[in-house]
């Protein structure tokens, strides 16, 4: 029998309320060991669904009023017996409750044990699952009403309407190949194709929403770069919305590098301001363009910044030289003192105008960084693959997929076609959580937090 878990579910700190959570078979009788409701009644006489409001007690007496919530299994989050016991917010209260929990006979819970149980007992499965640590971890709206689909079990829907259909093919293919003397249907070849290239193209607009999905949930490494004094910094200061950045009319005046977290439209940018690059014999300066450059190679995204009241320099041609072919947005700046350059200059760059001082040009600075960041648009409501483990497990189904694909082609037998299907079929599964190691599932629930 699973042991009976605690834990507080609340952040650690001073609060409003502070929430201790109790899971197993004995959560019931543990909370009526701490807990005395006004009324009299135990919270083992009530039925599911219920609050009683009294005080909590340890050994050496009252040590809070609060609320006792109960849920009765099969219905709470984890599907076993669960009591959410609601205190004054702070540490020492919280922690001495959990502690008396302890005394009472709970155990403490591992990190992410509560949802871990939840898959166990099939409330969640492990794409729900997965999505509730990135949930909680959400910072827009658009990111949140993604995880919301996966957990809500959308994304699951996709997957499993592809399972199934595979399922029904494999069933087919033994059916034939085990009794062939039988009057049963031969397996239509055409028919067999189109469903499987359906099921690909399915798997593969999952894989490349994935990128979109991941950009969305967990942001975009960007860089700002230029030669110095081109407004690289008041560039920063204009997407932070603060002078995070020091400007002055010296050029060189940023040697470190500056970062800030910005969001621009659905994105959010872990954005970094750089020294300007350029050639130097300065010890100091030569580090931060140093620094620069490495930002520069690890960067998802690249805003190099030109002054475009000037005419190009060998710095800027050099810059210019780095970046082809690399994610990058060209930002002429400075277009409030005149136009020497323009996109014309900058064939096969994406390329925007701005005047970062005045703060002219930023909507089509933020709508050009969402085109270049988000390879599909995405439906925030879609049905999203969240992590590389799904994505490893929708790749591995497709490429089995498309084997069994090859091997109808080639003509080979049907039980070659169906060893391919196993595979996907299989790969599914462990995507879903139905067929799944223990070690996987672990590894999943060791990055949650304690309580949740």
């Amino acid at each position: 029998m699973p042991s009976t878990i605690a834990a507080v579910s609340t952040p650690s700190g001073l609060g409003g309320i502070g929430v201790i959570r109790i899971s197993g078979d004995n959560a019931i009788q543990i909370a009526d060991s701490v807990f005395k409701s006004i009324s009299g009644k135990k919270i083992a006489e009530k039925s599911g669904y219920c609050a009683l409001y009294g005080e909590f007690f340890d050994a050496q007496g009252k040590i809070d009023s609060g609320v006792a919530l109960l849920f009765r299994a099969p219905k709470s989050y984890t599907g076993e017996n669960v009591v959410e016991l609601s205190c004054h917010g702070g540490s020492y209260i919280a922690k001495r409750l959990l502690r008396a929990c302890f005394a009472a006979g709970a155990t403490p819970a591992d990190a992410g044990e509560f949802t871990k149980r939840a898959f166990l007992n099939k409330k969640l499965d492990l794409i729900e699952a997965e999505s509730v640590m990135e949930l909680i971890s959400a910072s827009g709206d658009s990111q949140l009403r993604l995880l919301n689909a996966a957990h809500m079990g959308k994304t699951s829907a996709k997957i499993n309407a592809a399972k199934d259909t595979l399922l029904n093919v494999a069933a087919a293919i033994a059916v034939n190949a085990d009794y062939p003397d039988e009057d049963i249907p031969e397996l239509e070849k055409n028919a067999l194709e189109a469903s499987l290239t359906d099921i690909s193209n399915a798997l593969d607009t999952a894989i490349c929403e994935y990128n979109s999905g991941k950009i969305l949930r967990e942001g975009v490494n960007t860089v700002i770069i230029g030669r110095p004094n081109v407004g690289k910094s008041t560039l920063m200061n204009l997407l932070s919305g603060t002078n995070r950045s020091i400007v002055t009319d010296v050029a060189g005046t940023t040697r470190d590098v500056i970062e800030d977290t910005v969001r621009v439209g659905d994105l959010t940018l872990h954005i970094a301001d750089t020294a300007g690059l350029h050639q130097t014999t300065d010890t100091v300066e030569s580090v931060g363009i140093s620094l620069a450059k490495e930002r520069m190679a690890a960067a998802q995204l690249i805003l190099a910044v030109f002054d475009c009241s000037d005419n190009l320099t060998d710095d800027d041609l050099d810059i210019l030289n780095e970046i082809k072919g690399r994610n990058c947005l060209v930002v002429l700046n400075k277009c409030d003192k005149g136009s020497t350059l323009s996109p014309d200059d900058f064939e096969g760059f994406n390329v925007v105008s701005v005047s970062a001082k005045l703060g002219e040009g930023l909507e089509s600075l933020e709508e050009k960084i969402c085109d270049i960041c988000l390879e599909k648009k995405l439906d925030a409501n879609a049905a999203v693959l969240i992590s590389e483990r799904q994505r490893d497990c929708a790749a591995r189904a497709k490429e089995s997929v498309d084997e069994a694909l090859s091997a109808l082609s080639l003509g080979l037998t049907s039980d070659a076609v169906g060893v391919c299907i196993d595979d996907a079929i299989a790969a599914l599964l462990e995507l879903t959580g139905e067929r799944v190691t223990n070690e996987v599932t672990d590894e999943i629930f060791r990055h949650f937090c304690v309580g949740k």
